[in-house]
């Protein structure tokens, strides 16, 4: 399959023929109502950050075009840190967030989402100082290159992609740690059919993975579900648990491996039998 390159200006027209922008998403950025919570500097970058402090696992959420302010992300982040784990959603668009308002060709020029990897390097560096010692990440449409780009080279333990853009062929043949890939039935950036070859290499190159693609929504609607629409309101709510289920799942099994790969090591460091997940 031929990669297409992205078109933005389209992409944006998808989001609002989609209705992405709804008054009751606008309301809850600006109240803060539905977050539980707070905002902190994490390596000189402004975070959402919830859950519980002392947890030794942590989950680096990367968002969208929209940014860390996103109602729906930041409650997704409550979720996921419900689950006992320490949730980061950094800024790593700066407070400059894409708005109709915008112009969008200069906005893509200093937020080309190839970059955003190097920004996140130094969060996983300061979590790591923190003490956590399991580290997840998840990214949604734009923030799905730098996930990649992270399992790439082993910076995180666990990966999740949620409607990918940017993210090529050749970036999941490169992934190196256990990933999820959750698609739409209906998304140009990421259609079925090219999220079907991210499986297969995936399979090809036996990295542990949980591919699922949802019925009758399009991209973007993990965090951006028009809450009108009842089959995007009952498929985001799905993917989010779905989430939530692959990093636990994951994080359990990468454990058990790791005991049983000291388990089959002898007193000389050499394996003496065959650990895989």
């Amino acid at each position: 399959m031929t990669e297409k390159k992205t078109d933005w200006r389209k992409e944006i027209t998808i989001i609002q023929q989609n209705s992405y922008h709804n008054s009751s998403q606008t309301e809850a950025i600006s109240s803060g109502e539905e977050d539980g919570g707070e905002v902190l500097q994490i390596a000189s970058l402004s975070s959402y950050v919830s859950g519980n402090p002392d947890s030794i696992t942590a989950i680096i959420l990367v968002s969208d075009i929209f940014g860390f302010e996103a109602p729906k992300l930041r409650q997704l982040a409550d979720k996921v840190a419900a689950a006992g784990y320490y949730v980061l959603v950094p800024d790593f668009l700066f407070g400059d967030y894409w708005t109709p308002e915008t112009q969008l060709d200069d906005w893509t020029k200093k937020h080309a989402p190839e970059q955003t990897v190097e920004f996140a390097k130094p969060v996983v560096q300061a979590l790591k100082e923190k003490g956590i010692s399991k580290l997840g990440s998840a990214g949604f449409c734009w923030g799905a290159k730098a996930v990649a780009d992270l399992a790439k080279e082993a910076e995180i333990q666990v990966a999740a992609l949620l409607h990918p853009n940017f993210v090529t062929l050749d970036d999941i043949k490169g992934v190196k740690v256990p990933i999820a890939i959750l698609g739409a039935e209906f998304d140009e950036f990421s259609p079925p059919e090219l999220v079907k070859e991210f499986e297969a290499a995936l399979v090809a190159n036996e990295v542990y993975h949980f591919v699922k693609i949802y019925p009758g929504v399009g991209h973007g609607w993990a965090i951006r579900y028009n809450d009108d629409n009842p089959t995007e309101v009952k498929s985001a709510k799905e993917a989010q648990q779905d989430l939530v289920d692959w990093f636990g799942k994951t994080f359990k099994d990468l454990t058990l491996l790791e005991n049983c790969y000291y388990s089959h090591v002898n007193s000389r460091g050499k394996s003496v039998g065959k650990c895989s997940l």
